[in-house]
């Protein structure tokens, strides 16, 4: 009895000087020494972050998490999933409780400056939109005089709607609720008469409903949210180290660099990009504290950022998203990584 009870203190000891190393601003040794990656989710957004049947968390956001500790740990299983919501999602990263916050978040100044966060890169090129039943009968946002909103505390959506209504002259109420799950139920069952988050949010909700053909996502998009993962102020390598892993994902896609093909066409490309990227030539690796094949390792566990979202969100899934501002630059779309030199 004893001896459990002193083995169960020395986890927690071990597991809170890791956090307390993470907080300090040595995330990389952190992970490291406790062999596992801790990354803030959401608590349940169909295709983003979500946990499935068996209670493994799955998703877009997901994908960043399980890239990451490919890259530095070797083994993309390696990822305690901590669920957040808008409220709390960045207390636990500031408080080191997590290493790596991805869940549909908006790189906003206030977050990047005032919070003391580093917003790596933007993963999704978003809006903020409405989802309205059918039988509402309006098709304009600007059809919502007088319109109770179910609305997620805690969140850049909250300004936006007042800003929204208050420059067209429209009067609302607004219904709090504390997640997405929560929005969703609460409109389903008509206690508010909109539901507004993300347009990329309202799709995802949208597809788990029986009767989605019911409703209608409004054309208006009201704002800009550039949603991605975040770290800590003062812990460059590690944002380093996440940045990069997304950019790898990113780079791939645009040399046509998969999951299924990584292993051979690196020696059989002349592109010297490519031979950097999956550890062949140079040393992008060591200067960032890992091993030479860290990219390769991140592009195998989840594919390219194409991949990603084909199998996650893209229009063969039920959430049925176009790339849109999320191509490739070379397709119209936003997505750009710098050069891997």
């Amino acid at each position: 009895m004893k001896k459990s009870v002193f083995l169960a203190a020395l986890a927690t000891g071990t597991a809170l000087a890791g956090v307390a190393a993470a907080a300090d601003g040595d995330t990389l040794k952190a992970v490291k020494d406790r062999d596992q990656l801790i990354c803030g989710v959401n608590v349940g957004l169909t295709g983003f972050g979500a946990p499935d049947a068996n209670g493994n968390y799955q998703g877009f956001d997901v994908a960043i998490c399980k890239a990451v500790a490919a890259a530095v740990l070797g083994d993309a299983a390696k990822v305690k999933y901590v669920p957040t919501t808008g409220e709390t999602r960045f207390t636990v990263l500031a408080s080191g409780e997590v290493d790596l916050l991805v869940r549909n978040s908006t790189w906003t100044f206030s977050r990047d400056t005032d919070l003391k966060f580093d917003f790596v890169a933007v993963n999704y090129y978003d809006g903020q939109g409405f989802m309205v039943k059918k039988d509402l009968g309006v098709s304009s946002a600007k059809e919502l005089d007088g319109a109770s909103v179910c609305i997620q505390t805690g969140t850049t959506t909250e300004l936006n709607l007042a800003d929204f209504f208050k420059s067209n002259n429209l009067t609302y109420t607004p219904i709090a609720v504390q997640s997405d799950a929560e929005a969703q139920r609460q409109y389903v069952a008509g206690a508010c008469d909109a539901y507004t988050t993300d347009a990329s949010g309202l799709a995802a909700s949208r597809a788990t409903l029986a009767d989605a053909e019911n409703h209608i996502i409004l054309p208006e998009i009201i704002s800009k949210e550039p949603l991605g993962p975040l770290v800590r102020h003062g812990d460059n390598n590690w944002g380093d180290i996440v940045r990069w892993t997304f950019n790898a994902l990113v780079t791939a896609e645009e040399k046509g660099v998969t999951s299924k093909n990584v292993e051979e066409i690196g020696t059989t490309t002349s592109d010297p990009e490519i031979k950097r990227l999956v550890g062949l030539e140079g040393d992008l690796g060591p200067m960032i504290g890992l091993d030479a094949e860290w990219a390769k390792r991140a592009i195998v566990a989840v594919g390219n950022y194409g991949e990603i979202f084909a199998s996650n969100i893209g229009e063969g899934t039920p959430i049925g998203l176009a790339r849109g501002l999320n191509a490739q630059w070379t397709q119209g779309g936003l997505l750009y990584s710098p050069p891997f030199r």
